[in-house]
């Protein structure tokens, strides 16, 4: 499979490979060559807020929590 090098350096990633590879909008890529290949590997960087993003407060509700952190009155 061959792919056109855009004026800008872009190429596009062939659909079935994306879905194949799970590659995303927003998906890093990290470059890197060997022995004159160009290797793409995608990226476990993820931002520190996204390994706890939605693990606290699970079954309460805003209000609930906003109490329990400023304590009963």
């Amino acid at each position: 499979m061959k792919a056109k090098v855009a004026k800008r350096g872009q190429v596009t990633i062939p659909k079935f490979l994306r879905d194949r590879l799970g590659i995303r909008p927003g998906t890093v890529l990290e470059f890197r060559t060997d022995k004159g290949k160009l290797i793409a590997i995608k990226s476990n960087m993820a931002h520190p807020v996204d390994n706890i993003y939605g693990k606290f407060g699970k079954g309460r509700s805003t209000d609930e929590i906003m109490e329990e952190l400023r304590g009963v009155k």
